[in-house]
């Protein structure tokens, strides 16, 4: 924990323990140690830096927001003073941190951690290349797969992918508005494929050789943020995030794609600012971003195949690629693995098909409209899962809200017994039906709202009025979207959701007892301590998604009851707004055919069917 104030502050505060009318003593029980952090706490990994001549490349972290301008004033006074070339212009603000690049010497920033607001300073990370997996390959050898008519699904939906841009000679112009962003550097060939490929993956998913390629459920606004000194300017990261941070603050988007990133795999101990930047923007939920994982999976060191920033993000929606589209699939080799920080432990979120060297991902040829390309990467698997939340926007409509799509799309994924880590929570369903509708003997239930800081909520499981006989199948997904301090890592989410099963409503622990005996559902049992709690980062986890059978007799009016826990750096938060969120609830008999049916009977006036607005063919 990180305390600031005079000397005098720390003396009375020291005084206030003995006092018995502050109960002081009873909140906080015990105080190991009260120091100023060393210098060599401050400088974090340094000799991993990159160095230009005899000056080290650093990334700066102050503790201060964007309204404490006396720090910044005061750090750039001091950094001058010590002939450091800090880029403050170039500064970003997220929660209670600044962010600013800096060039320096070791000597000089062994003097400049003895600023009092300096958090840490460590290795400036660089922008990811295009990886040599997600270069594309023309394939005129294979069948043609002509481009369709111009017209768009659902013409409102608002999608934004912010790439390397695409050339004016793209056939995918009709669907594609290309926005160049001011003050930005020249494109770069290269670039410019790599953001034409992601924009056909949005646009038509994998192309099917033979095959015309599907209508597009909208049309798509290509932001071009890397230009060519993307990888020549060591500062240029924080250009690139300025624009998409621009981007994100002036306009709303239901969806977006972010196949860009530092090449950075995810850390502990701090918050890359791309992650807390990006999350600050989501914590509303009205957008739903996917976000390529990484292609790092088959780096020679274990601990760099980890997930790269900001593929962290926990009100984000990560994707790891999977290596078929067959039934028969698993990770791609080089998709990056998890765990993620806790909270977001579980990342990357799911996969998706992007591509492996004998079935590679299709994309539209930039040199020849209707061939075909292949490549392969997260880069492509990203933005073909967005592909499917936008699938789920035309079909419903706006009542399906951002985080009703993540949570469906990561409800119905499917882990074929894979590791969390490799897999996260599974491979996203190739097909769409498996997602917009029931099978026989299934019911899927969605719930939608906000809730409030200590509010209780009771989400009932819809079942027949008849008990169900034989072994049933649960599965619920709770999704959320939440502040976040980046401040404080291991509280990073400021709200947390503790639920509660109570799978009958005529069975209860006491007789004293008001409310129906709980069962384990997310939790390992009913008593887990808080400890527990926060070790398996449950509590404060922005996605939960588990399954459990159980016997037909022991479901009589089950609810999930829902408290919405609200904490600011670590404590009591003194006021917190209310979280939207989302939860998918599944039921499943295989005796009960006429399931989903008879559900509706049993609520009809308190459950509405989703239907349709846009009939979408099958084929995706």
């Amino acid at each position: 924990m990180y305390v600031a104030g005079d000397r005098n502050s720390f003396q009375r505060w020291a005084e206030d323990f003995s006092t018995a009318p502050l109960r002081i003593h009873e909140a906080i029980q015990r105080v190991e140690t009260v120091r100023a952090p060393s210098s060599a706490e401050r400088l974090r990994k340094l000799d991993a830096a990159e160095r230009v001549e005899e000056a080290l490349l650093v990334e700066i972290l102050l503790h201060a927001a964007a309204t404490d301008r006396y720090i910044v004033e005061g750090f750039t006074e001091y950094a001058n003073t010590l002939g450091i070339d800090a880029k403050v212009k170039r500064r970003l603000f997220a929660g209670g941190l600044c962010f600013i690049p800096a060039q320096a010497t070791s000597e000089q920033l062994e003097k400049l951690a003895l600023f009092s607001f300096l958090r840490i300073a460590r290795p400036l990370s660089r922008l990811r290349g295009v990886a040599a997996v997600e270069r594309s390959s023309p394939m005129p050898g294979l069948p043609l797969a002509p481009l369709p008519a111009a017209e768009v699904v659902d013409d409102d939906i608002r999608v934004a992918v912010f790439d390397g841009g695409l050339p004016l000679s793209s056939p995918l112009m009709p669907w594609v508005n290309r926005i160049e962003l001011p003050e930005i550097g020249s494109a770069v060939t290269q670039l410019e494929q790599h953001g034409h490929d992601v924009s056909s993956a949005v646009l038509f998913g994998s192309l099917t050789p033979g095959d015309t390629a599907p209508s597009p459920f909208t049309r798509i606004d290509h932001y071009r943020v890397l230009d060519d000194q993307a990888h020549q300017d060591p500062f240029d990261l924080y250009d690139v995030l300025q624009r998409i941070d621009s981007v994100l603050s002036e306009k709303k988007y239901d969806f977006a794609n972010l196949s860009i990133g530092p090449y950075m795999t995810v850390e502990d101990d701090d918050v890359h600012p791309w992650t807390a930047v990006l999350d600050t923007h989501l914590s509303t939920g009205q957008t739903l971003v996917s976000i390529a994982a990484g292609n790092n999976g088959e780096s020679l060191d274990e601990t760099d195949r980890r997930i790269q920033v900001p593929s962290d993000c926990v009100n984000g929606l990560a994707v790891g690629a999977a290596d078929s589209a067959r039934d028969d699939w698993r990770r791609a080799a080089y998709s990056a693995l998890g765990p993620g920080r806790a909270p977001g432990f579980v990342k990357p979120d799911a996969l998706e098909f992007g591509g492996s060297p004998t079935e590679p991902f299709m994309v539209t040829d930039l040199q020849a409209p209707s061939g075909v390309a292949a490549t392969m990467g997260t880069s492509f698997a990203a933005p073909s899962a967005l592909r499917r939340g936008i699938a789920l926007r035309a079909h419903f409509g706006e009542r399906l809200t951002p985080l009703g799509i993540k949570a469906l799309l990561i409800h119905t994924a499917g882990d074929r017994g894979h590791s969390r880590a490799e897999v996260g929570w599974g491979r996203i369903p190739p097909d769409l039906q498996q997602i917009m509708t029931c099978s026989d003997g299934q019911v899927r239930i969605i719930y939608q709202g906000t809730l409030t800081p200590a509010q209780y909520l009771r989400a009932q499981i819809p079942l027949p009025a008849d008990q169900l006989q034989g072994n049933v199948k649960v599965k619920a997904t709770f999704t959320f979207a939440t502040e976040t301090d980046p401040e404080d890592p291991g509280n990073y989410s400021r709200a947390g959701l503790d639920i509660t099963f109570r799978p009958h409503d005529q069975v209860f622990a006491t007789e004293e007892a008001i409310d129906p005996k709980s069962g384990s559902f997310f939790r390992r049992s009913a008593f887990d301590t808080e400890g527990a709690l926060r070790r398996d980062a449950q509590l404060w986890e922005t996605t939960l998604n588990n399954s459990r059978s159980m016997r037909g007799s022991s479901l009589r009016n089950p609810v999930f009851d829902v408290h919405y826990n609200a904490r600011a750096n670590g404590g009591n938060a003194q006021s917190a707004r209310a979280v939207p969120y989302a939860l998918v609830v599944s039921v499943e008999s295989r005796r009960t055919v006429d399931l989903y049916d008879r559900v509706l009977r049993a609520f009809a006036g308190r459950l509405e069917a989703l239907q349709p607005i846009i009939d979408l063919p099958v084929r995706v």
